[in-house]
């Protein structure tokens, strides 16, 4: 019996990974409350941790778009009453859909109503779809409401998204999230090659999810509640023969030491691709370029 507070019990619930809470998860979300609000019930849903793959398959396991703590507080933001975060064992994995049914829905939460997507699978390999659901729900009088997880571009899904940021395309990744890509990491101590070029950067330790793939980006970097425009390199430093990859961000007007503390970025769109510069002089004359578009996209926000 899974351990499920009270007042996450009698609510109307909608059941996923979640990850990104994307468009596609806010329409579902859209749903869910006005079903609550109908039934005059709590909105509730229920997440995963971690992601069953990295149980069952962890060498093919996707990495997360947004850490369980973000995922929470991005549902909550868009007004789900509460959030259940099953942890996720093999046992819970060996249920079968009518055991998933019967003992985590009907006996542990008690929904009055269920909200999915029209692709959800649940229970042992993935052996019950929404026409399995349907039947279920109707054997116990639960309302179902069934969501096509389609945006204004087609269809939206994690995968795709994790598509998208890998492919350094945060824009049009942006647009299926429906927000900016973020990502928050603590400042580690670098080489301090940017200063010595005039453009001194906070390096970034590697985050639990996703990282976008290697270019230059503009974003915005989250300091003691202020914004700054922020150049992100991601990847290796060619120009001087250095192969780590590193998260690299330069705060435009921000002078402070930042060691040790936690930076969030926001991804507004990529700049351009890596590549090795002939000489410093010449990289330091893109970075100005890089500079300049940096700040016109994000002052194209306002």
């Amino acid at each position: 019996m899974l351990s499920v507070p009270d007042i996450c019990r009698h609510g109307c619930v909608a059941i996923g990974n979640f990850d990104g809470v994307h468009l596609g998860h806010q329409a579902m979300l859209a749903v869910l409350k006005d079903l609550a609000a109908r039934q005059c019930v709590p909105a509730v849903v229920v997440t995963f941790s971690p992601h069953p793959l990295t149980v069952l398959r962890p060498e093919v396991a996707p990495c997360p778009l947004t850490t369980v703590s973000d995922r929470q507080t991005l549902l909550q933001q868009l007004g789900v009453d509460h959030v259940v975060i099953l942890p996720v064992t093999k046992q819970l994995l060996q249920f079968t859909a009518q055991q998933f049914f019967d003992d985590v829905l009907v006996r542990d939460l008690a929904v009055r109503g269920l909200v999915e997507g029209r692709n959800f699978h649940f229970g042992r390999d993935r052996g019950g779809n929404i026409q399995t659901l349907t039947e279920l729900c109707r054997g116990q009088g639960i309302e179902l409401q069934v969501v096509d997880l389609v945006g204004d571009a087609g269809p939206v899904s994690s995968s795709r998204i994790r598509e998208l940021l890998g492919a350094g395309k945060v824009a049009a990744a942006n647009e299926l999230l429906g927000r900016h890509y973020r990502l928050s990491s603590p400042v580690i101590r670098g080489a301090g090659r940017g200063a010595s070029i005039g453009f001194p950067t906070a390096n970034l330790a590697p985050p639990e999810i996703l990282v976008p793939g290697h270019g230059v980006y503009a974003g915005i970097a989250a300091v003691d509640g202020r914004d700054f425009t922020s150049a992100i390199h991601i990847g290796p430093n060619p120009t001087f023969a250095d192969d780590t990859s590193k998260i690299e961000c330069w705060l435009d007007g921000y002078s402070g030491d930042l060691y040790d503390q936690t930076l969030t970025v926001r991804f507004v769109r990529e700049i351009r691709q890596l590549k090795s510069f002939p000489s410093a002089a010449e990289l330091v004359e893109q970075i100005q370029r890089d500079v300049e578009a940096c700040r016109t996209a994000v002052r194209s926000l306002s």
